[in-house]
């Protein structure tokens, strides 16, 4: 017991236990600050504004790397798991919603959006394709349009804006909705292009950003003016963001007018210009 307390007591000992917390105490400032996880923003963007998202995001972080900005993918409506709104009930933290505007508005009259900073980035419009290599239809009128899904021997269509609109309202609208769906059927989740170019279906319409990054497929086409529905892409922070500030000046930048043209590159129609 006297050995050790006299230990404890030794000068040189002491100093010794001094050097080493200080050379501690030092090599904690080197490291990078815990703080710096507050800096990424989790930003969830549903199908036909994403491959427009996954570049921006990229640039954005090139541009700033103080914010990373963590990509995550859902449909704006629908049932399955990765549904953004089924990602808000079940409590997931997300900074930025990027959705169709009318299932965003419906968030935002739930309370789980912030109105005040909706921004309509850009606007999107139907297409149909078919297998790469195969004859496509003429879609130039809207006669040619109903003949197209009618002599298609079969025919996929979306769970989220553009094929709801095909399911409840186009196919009504053409006479033609017993015929289609007797062949036809709505995908949920996976791409309509997906879909065509595994020859799943022989004939097939979704949002044309959506379609225009599957390989093996052709588009033939956007729907004429006539039944052509144009969906607006919107963006708004989640209300229970930690980040809202960070969250408000990604939005900002996805829509400035130095990015449209790698919205338009994408198959939008953006609202800045």
């Amino acid at each position: 017991m006297f050995i050790a307390d006299r230990h404890m007591h030794n000068p040189r000992s002491s100093l010794r236990r001094r050097l080493m917390l200080s050379t501690a105490l030092a090599g904690t400032l080197l490291v990078p600050p815990l703080a710096r996880a507050a800096d990424k923003i989790v930003a969830v963007s549903s199908g036909g504004f994403a491959e427009a998202f996954k570049e921006l995001a990229v640039k954005y972080e090139k541009e700033g790397p103080s914010v990373k900005v963590d990509q995550q993918f859902g449909p704006s409506m629908g049932e399955t798991p990765k549904a953004i709104p089924a990602r808000l009930a079940r409590g997931e933290e997300l900074d930025v919603l990027i959705m169709v505007g009318p299932a965003l508005d419906k968030l935002i009259d739930q309370g789980l959006a912030d109105g005040a900073t909706k921004v309509v980035l850009a606007n999107s419009y139907i297409a149909c394709a078919v297998p790469a290599g195969e004859p496509g239809p003429d879609l130039g009128t809207v006669d040619k349009v109903k003949a197209a899904f009618l002599n298609a021997p079969s025919v996929a269509w979306s769970d989220s804006a553009s094929g709801e609109y095909i399911q409840q309202v186009l196919l009504k609208r053409l006479g033609i909705e017993a015929q289609v769906k007797a062949k036809g059927r709505q995908i949920p989740a996976t791409p309509v292009g997906e879909i065509v170019a595994t020859r799943q279906a022989a004939f097939g319409c979704q949002q044309r950003s959506e379609l225009q990054p599957v390989k093996g497929i052709r588009i033939v086409g956007e729907l004429p003016d006539e039944i052509q529905k144009v969906t607006p892409y919107a963006a708004a922070v989640v209300t229970t963001s930690k980040r809202p500030e960070q969250a408000k000046a990604f939005i900002r930048y996805l829509a400035s007018r130095e990015n449209a043209e790698t919205l338009a590159q994408t198959g939008l129609h953006p609202t800045a210009k």
